[in-house]
């Protein structure tokens, strides 16, 4: 592995819980029932073949197989692997990296990039990974892609209470790099603006692409009021602007996390067998 991947794998081994994640705040419920919604709106219907890339802990995979789709999950941590295949029900799950995948072409109906791009600070490598995706599903498939807000760390402070002089610098850097500073908290990683990744999308071979806020614009007003006796009230009214706001240009970004769809094209499609991968 790379120093990079050495650094996931470490916070996400030593750091950091994954498992209790989703479980956890307002604004990762909120990304729980919202992304589980999409799903079930964008992937075909069972028991179609998903790949789940970088699939953490198995949360999203078990829920589908749940749902009678069959599920390969992958993930770089091994520790995740492993919690991915001792859960209930069982995921088929193995340990890689979303640039190189370990399997054979078009060999799914729909692939999963729920984590793998905003922990891939290169355009060149997040490219690479949306290709890889574009390269294991079938043609007239469907791969599925989350990134980070660019303007998601800055409100989350903000909404927490956590604000101060050197976050409120950081807020301004991002509106022009995109780079996480690792010393601020998380992994080094890439926070995105919607053009940027429908251009990533492109560039892989993805077609008829839309991209949706996932949690929508209130979940700063869930985050601030999730310890006071409003919480379920201001919860609730934020899923349902959720829903609503779910691709208004104005406000996507404004959701912590955005969640692209696209469908894979035809093979001599220009962007699939030759992405460019510029950094």
């Amino acid at each position: 592995m790379d120093r990079q991947s050495d650094e996931i794998v470490a916070y996400y081994t030593d750091r950091y819980r994954e498992d209790l994640r989703l479980a956890a705040r307002p604004q990762a419920r909120l990304e729980r029932t919202r992304t589980l919604e999409l799903l079930r709106e964008y992937l075909p219907a069972p028991p179609a073949r998903i790949l789940d890339v970088g699939g953490g802990t198995g949360e999203y995979a078990r829920a589908l197989v749940a749902l009678g789709y069959r599920v390969r999950l992958l993930d770089l941590v091994p520790a995740h692997v492993t919690q991915a295949r001792a859960g209930h029900p069982t995921v088929d799950a193995d340990v890689a990296d979303a640039r190189a995948l370990p399997e054979p072409d078009d060999g799914y109906d729909a692939t999963l990039l729920l984590g793998p791009l905003y922990h891939l600070p290169r355009r060149a490598d997040r490219c690479r990974a949306l290709a890889e995706a574009v390269r294991v599903t079938r043609p007239g498939g469907r791969v599925l892609a989350a990134a980070i807000s660019r303007f998601a760390g800055p409100l989350d402070f903000a909404a927490t209470g956590r604000l101060d002089d050197r976050m409120v610098e950081e807020a301004a850097v991002l509106l022009t790099d995109g780079r996480n500073d690792a010393r601020l908290g998380f992994t080094h990683a890439y926070f995105h603006r919607v053009e940027e990744l429908l251009d990533e999308c492109r560039t892989a071979g993805l077609v008829d692409l839309v991209v949706d806020g996932i949690e929508g614009p209130a979940w700063i007003a869930a985050e601030a009021a999730a310890h006071g006796p409003m919480a379920e009230t201001v919860f609730t009214a934020a899923l349902r602007l959720a829903r609503v706001y779910r691709r208004e240009p104005a406000l996507v970004t404004a959701s912590a996390h955005l969640l692209a769809r696209g469908t894979v094209g035809d093979p001599s499609d220009i962007g699939r067998d030759r992405p460019d991968l510029r950094a």
